[in-house]
């Protein structure tokens, strides 16, 4: 079964708050086209035909921006709509959204409790840290706000995870951080180290987290998880319940911890398509929904070599003990050696493994320990 997922900016990379350490701002500075406006209702309707009626089992489209509230409520209808039309293969069709959560209200929150949409929310960590580093365009933070409109998430019982952004100030906090999401009720996390801009060198932004930095956060952060776990209340954090699965002989579900890059079609607002949401530059574009055949875009992707590029992990990093739960990492976090990647946490990876490494087998052998 051909199954599709698809990643969806309806409003290009226009956006509501402005934060320090956008990594799409600096993807789309590097462009020939910054911005590519909003998306129309035309392209929409070639996006969602061409997807559906290429797939075999399920379709995901995630929405993102950006900011996509920004594009509007009746887009979204007009969405559904079209995915309703279009489903003649009877596909399980997942819609989800990532959102900075500044713009929800409660129009908002019903139509994503009655369309049963996942919807992610960025908060980085305690008010103070997030305000620091995510502001709104005057400049002011932007938690209190955020943290308000969450509450109406939770009124209408909408399903949705909290992702934050792992700086030096998040990674020194997280114990707090940890505690603070505890008593919020935010049971179900993620956490992304936070990019450095796209091909300059690493560590040189206030924002940037180094690899050692980044190894002690995973350690702190892993023994709250796992003291929860043995008193069965740990909240769902998912690249540990990622490395548990790879343990116990099954696929990660975050292509960062597979090994390899998997097939994504990234669709920017005007129908142009890329490999990726952090390789949304000119070197890396596939194709346009609006003219193009997915097939064809599938040509493009080859020729292009994403995938395989993403395979080149130095024989170093395939040798080492870690290599079956780490996988050499995102290839964005990369650097090209003689012919191959090693990642740049590698030195983080493996203070983390180093300490906790153990125990994930332990787990994985257990897979039912939820």
């Amino acid at each position: 079964m051909k199954n599709i997922s698809v990643l969806i900016k309806p409003a290009s990379g226009a956006c509501n708050m402005t934060c320090d350490y956008c990594f799409y701002c600096d993807e789309a500075a590097k462009r020939e086209q910054k911005f590519y406006g909003m998306m129309s209702e035309e392209t929409l309707k070639n996006m969602v035909r061409r997807t559906m009626l290429h797939s075999e089992g399920s379709v995901s489209y995630t929405w993102q921006g950006g900011e996509p509230t920004l594009r509007g409520l009746d887009f979204f209808r007009k969405a559904l709509y079209l995915q309703k039309k279009y489903n003649r293969n009877h596909l399980q069709v997942i819609n989800a959204f990532q959102t900075n959560g500044y713009g929800i209200t409660d129009d908002w929150c019903m139509f994503f409790k009655e369309n049963k949409f996942l919807v992610g929310v960025s908060v980085d960590g305690l008010p103070e840290i997030h305000d620091s580093i995510r502001h709104n365009k005057i400049g002011d933070g932007t938690f209190e706000q955020i943290n308000k409109n969450i509450k109406l998430l939770d009124k209408y019982n909408v399903e949705y995870n909290i992702l934050t952004v792992v700086t030096p100030k998040v990674a020194k906090n997280i114990k707090s951080i940890y505690a603070f999401y505890k008593q919020r009720g935010w049971h179900y996390q993620q956490y992304i180290a936070c990019l450095d801009p796209y091909g300059e060198e690493h560590g040189k932004m206030s924002y940037s987290i180094l690899p050692e930095q980044y190894g002690k956060f995973l350690v702190e952060l892993f023994k709250l998880w796992y003291k929860d776990l043995q008193e069965g209340c740990h909240p769902y954090i998912r690249q540990f319940e990622n490395y548990v699965g790879l343990a116990a002989g099954y696929m990660a579900e975050s292509c960062e911890q597979r090994g390899k890059c998997g097939v994504q079609y990234v669709v920017e607002a005007d129908g142009s398509v890329y490999p990726c949401d952090f390789f949304v530059m000119d070197k890396f574009y596939l194709g346009n929904l609006n003219t193009d055949i997915i097939s064809k875009i599938d040509e493009k992707r080859k020729e292009v070599g994403f995938i395989e590029c993403s395979e080149r992990v130095n024989q170093k990093c395939k040798n080492c003990t870690y290599y079956r739960l780490c996988r050499g990492g995102c290839m964005r976090n990369r650097e090209l050696g003689d012919k191959e990647y090693l990642n740049y946490f590698c030195e983080g990876y493996q203070i983390f493994f180093e300490h906790c490494y153990e125990e994930i087998l332990k787990l994985g052998d257990r897979v039912n320990y939820r």
